[in-house]
């Protein structure tokens, strides 16, 4: 099993993932539409940087205790939720035109650039991992507060990650669609991202949530992903890519202010972390409350990383101590599954390049297909 499904808490932790998948659908259609990308991309992230600027100044005093300090206050954290939002800001220029730059062709390529940064980031992490953690496989704790397992699985993803950015092909080819509807719904459309490079990313971000988010990939690796792929499959034909980069921010927005996906009954733990107990009895901020297993990790992982012991005979003991042991296998299934499909799908695009002499970076390669022409089917 990828994850340890609880007997007295399946049904919130299932109830937990459809609510996540469903709100995040409801708040990706809000965000296509020119008054809610207005108020969810430019409003919202203006008033949280409000908050956050406020919990800074606080975080020795009134604000010690805030959730956005004591679990979020890393600045990987911040960094995916500035970089997300950014991203959907250029994509809604893009979409709609607004000002030279939306209408610029070089700009054209901004969705390629923001996507190729944002998988960069996450191969690093993986490569982070695997060096901390041994090819061979060890225990080591994030600055996130996260026990991680380090492998020759993160080195795999990691090379999975850099070819999915050699697999995105016709950076210029980026649309908007027809406006629809009194709210003026309109999308960024990426024709030549069919469905190849979707299962390509899909399969390499979940594998990375997985290695290196692990007690939020229920949420923030499973659906995360299905609800931008179930919305491109289904509606929103060839924007899958503006689909993922709001589902992304919004999450991130969330997740940086409410503590969901650690809590009990809807936190989930992959099954790397075998013979974990579904509570234990908490410490510090916790004591004399009983928290979930993930809730219990971030705090001794904190307490590890605090005193300076990322890895090493302390780690290890404090991962026995909660009657834990590593079980990687799903990890390098995974890893390799993600591999495969990104040098399938980068050969598929070679193929391709070669039979029609194109270049598949400055000029689509999908032509004809029937994900490219449904897309092109919506475009002005």
């Amino acid at each position: 099993m990828l994850f340890q499904l609880y007997g007295s808490t399946v049904a919130t932790q299932l109830l937990g993932l459809c609510l996540v998948f469903l709100g995040l659908i409801l708040l990706n259609e809000l965000g296509r539409t020119k008054f809610g990308g207005v108020l969810v991309f430019f409003v919202v992230p203006a008033a949280l940087t409000v908050y956050f600027i406020v919990a800074a100044i606080g975080k020795n005093s009134f604000a010690s205790d805030w959730y956005v300090i004591t679990h979020m206050g890393g600045w990987f954290h911040y960094a995916k939720l500035y970089a997300a939002t950014i991203g959907c800001i250029g994509f809604i220029f893009l979409a709609r035109k607004w000002t030279a730059l939306g209408k610029a062709q070089w700009f054209k390529c901004w969705p390629f650039i923001i996507v190729g940064i944002n998988i960069l980031i996450a191969v690093a992490s993986d490569f982070e991992s695997a060096a901390k953690g041994g090819l061979t496989g060890g225990w080591w704790v994030s600055n996130e507060g996260v026990f991680l397992y380090g492998g020759w699985w993160n080195l795999l993803n990691g090379i999975a990650g850099i070819i999915n950015i050699v697999c995105m092909t016709g950076w210029f080819g980026v649309y908007s669609s027809k406006k629809t509807g009194k709210l003026e719904t309109q999308d960024m459309l990426w024709p030549d991202m069919t469905w190849m490079f979707i299962l390509a990313y899909d399969v390499w971000n979940f594998e990375y949530t997985y290695l290196n988010l692990p007690t939020h990939t229920w949420y923030c690796g499973l659906a995360l992903l299905l609800a931008p792929t179930f919305a491109a499959s289904f509606w929103n034909k060839g924007g899958w890519i503006q689909n993922r980069a709001f589902i992304l921010s919004i999450w991130c927005m969330f997740a940086q202010v409410v503590p969901f996906q650690l809590t009990r009954p809807f936190s989930v733990l992959p099954s790397l972390y075998a013979g974990a107990l579904p509570t234990y009895a908490g410490t510090g901020v916790n004591a004399g409350k009983t928290v979930s297993a993930a809730e219990h990790m971030w705090e001794k992982a904190t307490e590890l990383y605090a005193a300076g012991n990322t890895h090493g005979a302390l780690v290890d003991k404090a991962i026995a101590d909660m009657n834990i042991t590593a079980d990687p296998r799903a990890q390098g299934i995974i890893a390799v599954l993600a591999l495969v499909i990104n040098v399938c799908v980068l050969a598929a695009i070679i193929k391709k390049a070669k039979a029609t002499k194109t270049n598949p970076y400055m000029k689509e390669i999908w032509k004809g297909t029937k994900d490219f022409e449904e897309a092109m089917a919506r475009a002005e």
